[in-house]
Order: C-alpha cells, then sequence, then structure tokens
C-alpha cells in the first residue's frame, strides 16, 4: 500500500509537506534518490513501469541514471503507484533501514543522504524533515570537504612556492656560474679570433702571390697553344695531301681493275665462241637421254594402287611430319589455336599458347625447319606481352583479319616450288592453303609430333 504523504499529523504537518512538494529538492539528496530508482529500477517488470520510462529497462543503472535522471525525478513525484513499487523494492533491498524510517527512528550510524532518498520515496512521518537535515548536512559536508580540499590546495600551493623559491635560487646560481664560464669562453674565442684574423691575413698575401703565379702560368700555356694550334694546321695540310695522293692511287687502280675484267671478259667470250663453233663442226644432237631414264624403276602410270597405299604413311602418322619437315627450306605454319584447342582445351588461352610455342621450339632445334605460329587476335582481351620462343616466329591476326586469312596470305607470300606444311583440322583452311600449292596436315598430327619430344 502507498504511504501516506504527510503521516496522520496535524494540519500544519500537511502545510510543510505541500511547502516541502514545491521547493526543489536538495542536489545531493535529488543525486542521491535518482542513485536510488536506477538501482531498483531492473527489478520491475515492463508492464509496472510507467510507459516513459519503459524505453530505459534494458540500461544498466549507471547509465540509466546518466540518460533517464530527469525522467525518473518526475515520474516519481507524479506518479504515485511508481512511487509506491519503488518504495516496495527498495523496502526489500534495505529492509532494516525502511523499519526505522516507518518507525520514525532513522539509524544514527546511516548516510544522512541514503536516510533523505529512501523516506523520499517511501514517505514516512516527518519525511520532509528528514529530506531537509540530509540537505543541510550534505550542505555542510560539503562546505567542510570544500574548506579541506582549500587548506590542501593552500598546502600544496605554499609547498609549491618553497619548491619553486628553492629551484629559482638554484637556477640563479646555475646561471651564475654559466656566465662565469661563457665569459671565459668568449675572452678565448676573442684570442683564437685575434689568432686567425692574423691567419686571414697571411693567406692573403700567399694568396696574391699564388693568383700572380697563375697569371704567369697562363700566359705560358697560352703561348704553348698558340705553338701547338700552328702545328696542327701544319699537320692537316700534311694530311690532306696525303689523303689526295691515296685516292688517286685508289683510282689508278680502279681503271687497272677495269682493264683486267675487260681482257677476262674478252677471253670468256672467245672461249664460248669457240665451243659453239665446235659442237657445229662436230654436228651434236640435242640430248634426248638423260641418266635417270637409264635406271630400271615401275613407271608411275604401271604402278597399282595397292603399291602406292603399301609404300605412303597414314595421314595420323608422325613420321609423315618427319619426312615433310626434312625437305630442303621447308616452311611449317601453325593454326595455333586450332591446335591447342584440340589438344589442351579447357586450359587458359595464356598457358594454352605457352605449351605450344615451348614444344615448336624443340621441333625446330631438332629440324632446322623454318616454324610460323598463327594466333587469331580476335581471342585477346588485352595486349599480349610474349617473348617468342627461339627458332619460332609468332604472328597475331590485326583487328578485323581472322587467323585462317593471315595463314593464307603467308602461303601466297612464299615463291613457287618451296616446300610449305600447314598444320590445321580447320577443313577451310586446308582447302585453301592446298589451292595455293602448300600442303596441309592435321592438328592431331602435329600433336603426336610433339607429344614426342
Amino acid at each position: 500500500m502507498e504511504q501516506p504523504e504527510g503521516g496522520a499529523g496535524p494540519a500544519g504537518a500537511a502545510d510543510d509537506v505541500a511547502e516541502a512538494l514545491e521547493r526543489p529538492l536538495p542536489e545531493g539528496v535529488r543525486r542521491r534518490v535518482v542513485t536510488l530508482v536506477a538501482e531498483v529500477f531492473g527489478g520491475l517488470t515492463v508492464a509496472e513501469l510507467p510507459a516513459q520510462l519503459r524505453q530505459y529497462a534494458r540500461f544498466t543503472p549507471s547509465r540509466r541514471a546518466k540518460l533517464a535522471g530527469n525522467a525518473m525525478a518526475a515520474t516519481l513525484e507524479s506518479d504515485p503507484v511508481f512511487r509506491q513499487r519503488v518504495g516496495e523494492r527498495i523496502a526489500q533491498l534495505q529492509p532494516e533501514l525502511c523499519a526505522a524510517l516507518t518507525a520514525g527512528s532513522p539509524p544514527a550510524a546511516a548516510d544522512p543522504l541514503d536516510v533523505a532518498a529512501a523516506a523520499y520515496v517511501l514517505r514516512p512521518t516527518g519525511w520532509v524533515k528528514l529530506v531537509a537535515t540530509a540537505g543541510e548536512e550534505a550542505q555542510r559536508a560539503d562546505a567542510e570537504r570544500a574548506d579541506e580540499a582549500g587548506r590542501r590546495e593552500q598546502d600544496r600551493l605554499r609547498a609549491e612556492l618553497s619548491e619553486a623559491r628553492a629551484q629559482t635560487k638554484s637556477e640563479t646560481e646555475r646561471l651564475r656560474t654559466e656566465s662565469e664560464t661563457a665569459r671565459k669562453e668568449a675572452e678565448s674565442l676573442r684570442r683564437k679570433l685575434r689568432s686567425a684574423e692574423s691567419d686571414i691575413k697571411r693567406g692573403e698575401a700567399a694568396l696574391r702571390r699564388a693568383a700572380a703565379e697563375i697569371d704567369s702560368v697562363r700566359a705560358d700555356a697560352a703561348a704553348q697553344v698558340s705553338a701547338a694550334e700552328s702545328e696542327t694546321r701544319r699537320l692537316k695540310a700534311r694530311l690532306g695531301e696525303a689523303e689526295a695522293a691515296v685516292e688517286a692511287g685508289r683510282r689508278a687502280a680502279r681503271e687497272g681493275r677495269s682493264i683486267e675484267d675487260m681482257r677476262l671478259r674478252l677471253l670468256l667470250d672467245t672461249v664460248l665462241d669457240a665451243a659453239q663453233g665446235l659442237r657445229r663442226e662436230l654436228a651434236l644432237p640435242p640430248v634426248s637421254v638423260h641418266p635417270a631414264d637409264t635406271v630400271d624403276a615401275v613407271e608411275p602410270g604401271r604402278m597399282t594402287p595397292k603399291d602406292v597405299a603399301a609404300r605412303a604413311l597414314s595421314e595420323t602418322d608422325p613420321a609423315l611430319l618427319d619426312q615433310l619437315l626434312s625437305l630442303p627450306q621447308v616452311h611449317l605454319v601453325v593454326d595455333g589455336y586450332n591446335v591447342t584447342k584440340t589438344g589442351y582445351p579447357t586450359m587458359p588461352l595464356e598457358k594454352q599458347r605457352l605449351r605450344l610455342l615451348g614444344g615448336l621450339s624443340v621441333l625446330a632445334a631438332q629440324t632446322g625447319a623454318e616454324i610460323t605460329c598463327v594466333f587469331d587476335g580476335a581471342e585477346l582481351a588485352a595486349p599480349v606481352l610474349l617473348a617468342p620462343p627461339r627458332g619460332v616466329r609468332v604472328l597475331f591476326s590485326k583487328p578485323g583479319v581472322t587467323a585462317d586469312e593471315l595463314i593464307r596470305q603467308l602461303v601466297r607470300a612464299e615463291p613457287p616450288g618451296r616446300p610449305v606444311v600447314v598444320a590445321s583440322t580447320d577443313r577451310e583452311v586446308a582447302d585453301g592453303v592446298a589451292r595455293a600449292g602448300a600442303r596441309p596436315v592435321a592438328s592431331l598430327l602435329l600433336l603426336k609430333r610433339l607429344s614426342r619430344i
């Protein structure tokens, strides 16, 4: 049940209560009330809390006192139900203090602020006096603490003043000693300065003598340079005469060589004319039979398909590629991505290129053939920084030009009669290079040959 606001006293007590409610609480009592309410606040359920205080239910007591102190004090004053619930919680936590307050005899050993805070919440008979008394005692305690602090501060300042005086005296002695030392050092420096000035004067005299000697040396050097320049001009004139003589000798040698070449050509023409005259005199017929015609062999028209199949190699036999690469001055053109995507399509394009070019480098070293590897430039997301391996030419097609077209351009650029081998599985590429005179082979054949490396 809620405690009566002023007990059951006379009308004068009721007036004191009304006057106490109108006056603000002493600051010390107010802080202790807020702290006490913040501590017992957590023992109430959310439903028991006023609506304006429910948002602080999960706060810690210190944070609740800091952020909700004014709200709790105002609610405690205006909400009797909340004050009664807080009082009941305080009576559970501090039963002895609450019982003594209810009996009208607060314990003498208790903190006056704790007694005043509990009396303000419980509102027993005479609580107004308890609150006022606690406020006065708190003010007296604060004043005493302030006086004590003032005395301590005064003592501290006196001690600091004594220490400062001692330090000033010590510093004065030190400065006096340093001043005497500085005076002696200044006398020493003045003596050194006079000695340095004497040295400078001697140095200046030596410098003037050195300058005079340098001027004399420069005059001698200028005379020697003039003589050297005259000698240089004379030597250049002699060199020009020698070069003119050498050039005249070279012209005479060239004229003599031209005469010898003319005599040699005349002699060769004489020999050729004599050979033609001898051929007419002997009436020798034109050569109709060559030494190769005398060798006994089967002519192409008489060889059966069975004999050709027995002697030919399979299109997938790596030995076929070895035979083609053994031809004189052979040129192997490789359709790069066609080969790599046939042999190892799951690898990234960069690793595909590196693996293929490594194998082609070894193949070039083994066979001595010229090898060109062509990649499609459209496959690139960025420029390729690639050092071509030894013996392999690496080309990328330009924008708008496919690798197939670049391969056909390479084949058409070769002179007629030179053996050119193109490794590609692309039928259009194979047919195009075959029409241009190249020998197409499958990418699988090149892969098999590279696997033997």
